[in-house]
């Protein structure tokens, strides 16, 4: 079965808490009452063409210092002469012994649907409906409680269900229905009207992908005058983030770049007194200066550039 065909979505009794669409990788999140046997965790994506390695860990906690245990790590390998895919343990930061898979049910440029189906002893992988492993417990199920992606993926969902909703005559796997994908994508460039303006508290989400030869991203606030006080701009030519004063007048944004050609990302602004605060895929990079009344002016946010935008909230 193609990853591309459309099937009806799951029930919402197999689904135990919300699917997460288009996160931003690396990408670490809580998985609602642990695993246990016959809970299922679904990925859909694609691969990179790029790509060299990725890896879906199923971790017993998110510390970071020291190391959580890892209980489960699954890690496809495609820069090798062989391209593979490895399982290991991580216990007290020390890896155990690899258990080596040869041949790579995963391809570089390609979509998939990876479904990890946990039993009593071991859990199982298909990939795009056909069985590829099965990889046997090294530290209790019960333990783990956080998922962890990271590395060369494009994840555009992330699915948590219940016990197999095997179809009759019974198959070996269920057949691996997509989630839906949440909003189409939106065009760009577009518009959002804010009727009420900005207030202290309020948090603006823009959610999208960076298309594969990017030239520049521009996140405007306009007033009820149309001007812009103030606007987000990434250049790629030379990768730098700024903000962009009514005159041109640019205040750059001394941090890492973190947009990438064919990546998700997520912009976050959060309006504060005296300004907005910004966060890059998670990672806080400082604030710019607006006062109240100015904030209380804004009457539309636009997005241009070349990105696909599958989410703006404010």
């Amino acid at each position: 079965m193609s990853p591309a065909e459309k099937l009806d979505p799951l029930p919402d009794t197999f689904i135990l808490q919300p699917p997460v669409f288009h996160p931003v990788v690396p990408y670490v999140t809580t998985i609602f009452g642990g695993l246990r046997a016959g809970k299922m965790v679904m990925l859909q994506g694609e691969v990179p063409l790029d790509a060299r390695r990725f890896q879906v860990d199923f971790q017993c906690g998110c510390s970071l210092h020291p190391p959580p245990d890892i209980a489960i790590h699954f890690n496809p390998r495609f820069h090798t002469t062989q391209p593979h895919a490895i399982c290991n343990t991580l216990q007290a930061g020390r890896w155990q012994a690899e258990a080596r898979w040869p041949r790579l049910a995963l391809r570089r440029g390609a979509s998939f649907r990876i479904l990890f189906l946990f039993g009593h002893e071991d859990m199982k992988v298909s990939v795009n409906g056909r069985h590829f492993l099965h990889y046997r417990y090294r530290l209790p199920l019960s333990r783990v409680d956080t998922l962890g992606i990271f590395g060369d993926i494009l994840v555009k969902a992330v699915g948590f269900l219940n016990i197999n909703p095997f179809p009759e005559g019974s198959s070996e796997y269920p057949v691996g229905h997509p989630f839906l994908l949440g909003s189409p994508r939106m065009e760009v460039p577009c518009s959002r009207p804010l009727p009420r303006g900005l207030w202290p508290g309020q948090v603006i989400v823009l959610r999208g992908l960076v298309l594969p030869e990017p030239k520049d991203f521009t996140l405007s606030l306009v007033d009820e005058a149309a001007r812009v006080p103030v606007a987000l701009r990434a250049s790629f030519a030379d990768r730098t983030l700024a903000w962009v004063s009514p005159w041109g007048r640019k205040q750059l944004i001394l941090a890492p770049f973190l947009f990438y050609p064919q990546r998700f990302f997520e912009v976050l602004l959060l309006c504060q007194e005296g300004g907005l605060k910004l966060a890059l895929n998670g990672q806080g990079l400082g604030a710019t200066s607006l006062g109240r009344q100015v904030l209380e002016r804004l009457r539309e946010l636009r997005v241009s550039g070349t990105v696909q935008l599958y989410c703006v909230h404010h």
